[in-house]
């Protein structure tokens, strides 16, 4: 995995500040976001920013997906999350292609267990699966019309 640098400082003391094993698990995880925006067809640039103090991916270029935003989660010692916009219907997506392989938190959060390998091609493509949302409205739209 490639190691992106920090185009916005203040993203880049939000990792800073997280203990060193929580720091690195994100870490992978926003490689995994980068890497997956580029390996994507449609999404284009990201833009790495602070929603709600949390580190967020979005489409701005494209408007191809929707926000993607990482942190260490609520409930669960270590443990740590991705989250989407709850009204989306992308977690309840995941949930039926990944129910049995990964951890949700309602409709706005895939939940990790630090002590669990992080299931890289499912993640991948729930990623994927947000990154592209918005095209995939788009496509249905035409469809009907």
């Amino acid at each position: 995995m490639t190691q992106h640098k920090f185009a916005d400082k203040d993203v880049e003391a939000v990792f800073a500040s997280y203990p060193n094993g929580m720091r690195d698990r994100l870490l992978t995880l926003r490689t995994l976001i980068f890497e997956t925006a580029q390996q994507t067809d449609g999404v284009g640039a990201l833009e790495e920013t602070l929603k709600w103090g949390q580190p967020s991916y979005l489409t701005v270029q494209s408007k191809s997906g929707s926000t993607i935003r990482i942190d260490q989660a609520k409930v669960g010692e270590g443990r740590y999350a991705a989250y989407f916009h709850c009204q989306s219907g992308l977690v309840p997506l995941f949930q039926e292609h990944y129910g049995e392989e990964l951890c949700f938190e309602g409709k706005r959060a895939i939940v990790f267990d630090p002590d669990k390998p992080l299931p890289e091609e499912a993640v991948r493509h729930c990623i994927a699966l947000a990154l592209t949302h918005h095209l995939r409205k788009k496509a249905k739209k035409k469809i009907r019309a």
